[in-house]
């Protein structure tokens, strides 16, 4: 079976200028992927615009209409650090059909599993507001469509990104059809994504957090994943898993201050591969969110791709992070959390 890539030079036009969430981070991506040979060994899925009835899944339409307006006025910030130009709007509708591209794919049997090279990114976007370089809840979307279009009772998505997705789990903090797990540093933008977090009414402890100190790498996080996802993910048996896939946690990353390498990352993805085909017959895909160091992203990406295609994960040209000892305060980080979660 193939696997899909999800990509157009439409996500380029999403204009930041100097901005940190700027087109190099694709460029570069999709240059390695040609260069190195895996481009053509992929199945290229063109993306679709979300519809507004899409968008309403997740958004109120007073959001929807902000982001259409400011870009349609020639662009402009819509907070500190959110910034649209004129094209902007159309391309966050690329951004979040192009997840739902990817889910039609999979679950209707084209391909096993998807790769989504989009921006802007959409984990941060609430329902009344863009925030932290999101537009539209790209991730969040595309759950609430695969629950509604294609009838899947429940859906797992897992957030590696070094932020927490506070929009994601604003969409699903009630509802029990969708797990939303996350690991991110702590205490860090955007302020939520504590222990204690895990759910309200019917939804509890279908969220779960597991806020990680500074400094995090390797070792740290294949705990958190082994100790508490697979659990987690097995008891709540999903149909579908939707990965937020932040590669910012990498200790070359200019934003954040964890120690993950690509090695790390790749033990993850293997985890969530194994994860797939276990529970939902390999259904997964991957949408980007953040990573900033653009030879840490693009190599991520090549890494993930190459073990979503059975290939391996090729070579860590950039090495491993400092170890800075975090084995202990993370353990007692995990009995926290298998406390809440009642794992």
């Amino acid at each position: 079976m193939k696997v899909g890539l999800v990509y157009d030079p439409i996500y380029l036009q999403h204009d930041t200028g100097a901005h940190v969430e700027n087109r190099r981070r694709l460029e570069e991506t999709i240059n390695l992927l040609e260069s190195s040979g895996l481009l053509g060994r992929l199945k290229l899925l063109k993306p679709r615009k979300a519809t507004l009835e899409d968008l309403l899944l997740v958004h109120d339409s007073s959001h929807i209409s902000q982001v259409g307006a400011v870009s349609g006025q020639g662009g402009g910030w819509l907070d500190g650090d959110t910034v649209t130009s004129p094209e902007s709007y159309e391309v966050a509708l690329y951004a979040a059909g192009g997840v739902l591209q990817a889910v039609d794919a999979v679950l209707q049997g084209e391909v096993s599993s998807a790769f989504c090279l989009v921006r802007p990114p959409g984990h941060h976007a609430t329902r009344l507001r863009a925030m932290g370089f999101c537009l539209f809840n790209n991730v969040a979307v595309a759950a609430k469509y695969a629950r509604i279009t294609h009838k899947l009772e429940r859906v797992l998505i897992a957030d590696f990104d070094v932020h927490h997705g506070n929009g994601t789990q604003e969409a699903f903090y009630s509802d029990p059809s969708v797990l939303y797990f996350s690991t991110h540093q702590y205490p860090f933008y955007p302020g939520t994504g504590a222990i204690d977090e895990v759910g309200h009414g019917a939804g509890r402890r279908t969220t779960v957090n597991v806020p990680l100190p500074a400094g995090c790498g390797d070792e740290e996080y294949l705990r958190v994943y082994e100790e508490i996802l697979v659990p987690v993910a097995r008891r709540f048996g999903p149909q579908l898993i939707l990965v937020s896939a932040g590669f910012d946690p990498h200790w070359a990353d200019q934003i954040a201050m964890m120690e993950l390498s690509l090695s790390g990352f790749a033990r993850i993805v293997e985890l969530l591969k194994g994860l797939a085909e276990e529970l939902c017959e390999g259904r997964l895909i991957f949408t980007l969110e953040g990573g900033y160091n653009v030879r840490a992203l693009s190599h991520g990406v090549k890494s993930t791709l190459g073990i979503l295609l059975g290939e391996g994960p090729g070579e860590d040209p950039l090495g491993p992070g400092a170890a800075r000892g975090r084995s202990t305060q993370v353990g007692s980080i995990l009995e926290a959390v298998k406390k809440v979660q009642q794992l």
